[in-house]
C-alpha cells in the first residue's frame, strides 16, 4: 500500500483491548481507516470504540477468544458484514510466562502455542485465502517480538513462539507476493504494557506492578505508539520485519554469529533473575 492509500482500509486487530493492539487502532483510525477490535475484554474495547468514534473515526467491536474453535472464521466474517471487504490483519493476540521450560506443563505449552501460534497463523492463512479469490490486494501482520531472533531464560517457551511467527510470515511474504499480498512480522523490544505484568503472575511470581523487566536497560525499553508507529510506516512502505530498535537488531545477528559470547552473557543474565524471582516470589507469598 503506497502513501495516502490507507484511508477507507479496513483493519482487524487482534489483541485490541490495550497496549500495542488499542495503540495501533488509534493511529490506524487517525489515518482514516475503518478498524474491527478484537479481544477478550468487551469493555476495553467499546471503550477504545467511543474514542475512535469521537475523533470521528470507524470502529466496530467483536469480542473474541482467539484460541476457541472457529474464533478467526467468525472475526473475519463480522468484519465483512460490517465493512464489506478486510484489506488489513494484524494478528496481535498473544501472551507470555516468566518459567523454566522444564516447570511447563505440556498443556501450559500447548496453550501458549495455540494462543499465540496458532490462532495468529489460521487467522492471516484465512484471510490471504480470501484475498487470493477474490483477487485483493492486502497486507497481514504477526506481532512477533525481538526474542524471534534469540531468547533469555525463562522466557524460552515464548520466544520458540515467537519465532515460529517470525518463520511463518517470512515465508508467506513472498509465496503471497504474486497476488499483491504483502506480509510482515512486528518485532518490538520490552515494551511498557501489562505484558510483563500478566507473564509474571503466570510463572507466579510478584510483579511488583512494574510494566517492564528488570533486566531491560531502559535504552531498550518502548512505548506501544512507538511501535504502532512503526507499523504504520510498514503500511505505507512494506517491508518484510517492523523493528523499533536498531541495536537490538543488529545485536541479534551478532548473537547469532557468535553463540559462545552469548552463553557467557546469558549465564550472567540467569543469575540475575534467578535472584529477582526469588525476591518477588516470596513477595508474592506473603500477599
Amino acid at each position: 500500500m503506497a502513501i495516502g492509500e490507507l484511508r477507507n482500509r479496513v483493519a482487524v486487530i487482534t489483541g485490541a483491548s490495550s497496549g500495542i493492539g488499542a495503540a495501533t487502532a488509534l493511529a490506524m483510525s487517525r489515518a482514516g481507516m475503518r478498524v474491527v477490535l478484537a479481544a477478550r475484554r468487551a469493555d476495553r474495547l467499546e471503550e477504545l470504540a467511543a474514542d475512535i468514534r469521537a475523533r470521528g473515526g470507524e470502529a466496530v467491536v467483536v469480542e473474541t477468544d482467539v484460541a476457541q474453535v472457529g474464533s478467526s472464521e467468525k472475526l473475519l466474517a463480522h468484519a465483512t458484514s460490517a465493512f464489506g471487504v478486510v484489506d488489513v490483519v494484524f494478528a496481535n493476540a498473544g501472551y507470555g510466562a516468566e518459567m523454566a521450560v522444564h516447570d511447563m506443563s505440556m498443556a501450559q505449552i500447548r496453550e501458549m502455542f495455540e494462543v499465540n501460534f496458532f490462532s495468529a497463523t489460521e487467522l492471516i492463512t484465512l484471510a490471504a485465502r480470501d484475498m487470493v479469490a477474490q483477487n485483493r490486494r492486502g497486507h497481514l501482520l504477526m506481532t512477533s517480538s525481538c526474542l524471534s531472533k534469540f531468547t533469555i531464560p525463562y522466557l524460552g517457551m515464548y520466544a520458540a513462539t515467537k519465532a515460529a511467527q517470525a518463520m511463518v510470515t517470512r515465508s508467506m511474504r513472498f509465496e503471497l507476493a504474486p497476488h499483491g499480498i504483502e506480509v510482515s512480522s512486528v518485532h518490538p523490544v520490552s515494551t511498557a504494557t501489562e505484558f510483563f505484568q500478566q507473564a509474571s503472575l503466570r510463572g507466579g511470581i510478584d510483579p511488583q506492578g512494574k510494566t517492564v523487566p528488570d533486566h531491560a536497560p531502559k535504552m531498550f525499553i518502548q512505548t506501544p505508539e512507538q511501535v504502532a508507529n512503526a507499523i504504520m510506516r510498514c503500511l505505507r512502505k512494506p517491508k518484510s520485519e517492523v523493528w523499533t530498535s536498531l541495536a537490538v537488531r543488529l545485536a541479534s545477528g551478532i548473537i547469532n554469529a557468535f553463540p559462545g559470547a552469548y552463553d557467557i552473557a546469558l549465564r550472567k543474565q540467569a543469575k540475575v533473575m534467578v535472584r529477582s524471582r526469588k525476591m518477588r516470589a516470596n513477595s508474592l507469598e506473603n500477599l
